[in-house]
C-alpha cells in the first residue's frame, strides 16, 4: 500500500504545481466593483426615465373615472397618441390628463350627448354627457396638423381641447400605460 501512496504523490504534486495561485480580493477591489455597477445602474435608470418612461401623479379628477385624483401613473414616452388612448400633456406649464378624440386633419363635432369625428359617431365608455356648452372653439373644428384633440373623461370639466384647441404633439408627455391607487391604501 505504501507503493500506491508514493506513486500517487508525485502526480498530486504535479497537479498542484499546474494550478495558478488565486489572488485574494481586497476591500479596494470590492469597492471599485460596487461603484462601477452602481454607476452603470444609475446611468441605465437615467436613460430609461429620461427617454422611455415617466411617472406622474394625477392631482385632478379631469380623467375620472379612468384615473382618479391621487393615482400614480406610468407613462410611455415613446408611444404615438391614438384615438381613444389616455395621454398626459403639458399646457401653460401644468400637467393635464385627457383622452385623444382626434388627430391632425380630423373634423370634430360635438352635439348634445355625443361626439363625431369625420362625421362618424365614436363609441365611448363615458359616464358623463358631452356638451358643446362653454367651449372656446366653434364646431365643426378641424384639428391642425401635428396636433391632437383631447377631451377629459369627466366631461363637465372643459379644461381640454374645447378650451385650448388642438394640443401640439410636442406638448404630449406620453401615453398612460399603468395606474395605481395611492390614496386610501
Amino acid at each position: 500500500m505504501e507503493e500506491n501512496e508514493t506513486t500517487a504523490s508525485p502526480a498530486a504534486g504535479a497537479a498542484e504545481s499546474e494550478k495558478k495561485p488565486s489572488k485574494k480580493r481586497t476591500a479596494k477591489s470590492y469597492a471599485i466593483s460596487f461603484f462601477v455597477k452602481a454607476g452603470i445602474s444609475a446611468l441605465v435608470l437615467w436613460v430609461l426615465f429620461t427617454f422611455v418612461i415617466s411617472v406622474c401623479v394625477c392631482h385632478t379628477n379631469s380623467a375620472y373615472p379612468a384615473i382618479r385624483d391621487g393615482e400614480f401613473c406610468l407613462i410611455n414616452r415613446l408611444s404615438e397618441p391614438e384615438q381613444g388612448t389616455m395621454i398626459v400633456y403639458r399646457h401653460d406649464g401644468e400637467i393635464h390628463f385627457g383622452r385623444v378624440i382626434g388627430s391632425g386633419g380630423d373634423k370634430i363635432e360635438i352635439f348634445n350627448d355625443y361626439v363625431t369625428v369625420n362625421d362618424y359617431g365614436i363609441f365611448e365608455n363615458v359616464v358623463y354627457p358631452t356638451s358643446p356648452e362653454g367651449s372656446a372653439i366653434s364646431y365643426p373644428y378641424t384639428v391642425d396638423e401635428n396636433c391632437v384633440f383631447v377631451m377629459n373623461d369627466y366631461r363637465m370639466d372643459i379644461t381640454d381641447s374645447r378650451t385650448y384647441g388642438g394640443i401640439p404633439q410636442g406638448d404630449i408627455i406620453g401615453k398612460v400605460v399603468f395606474t395605481m391607487r395611492m390614496r386610501g391604501i
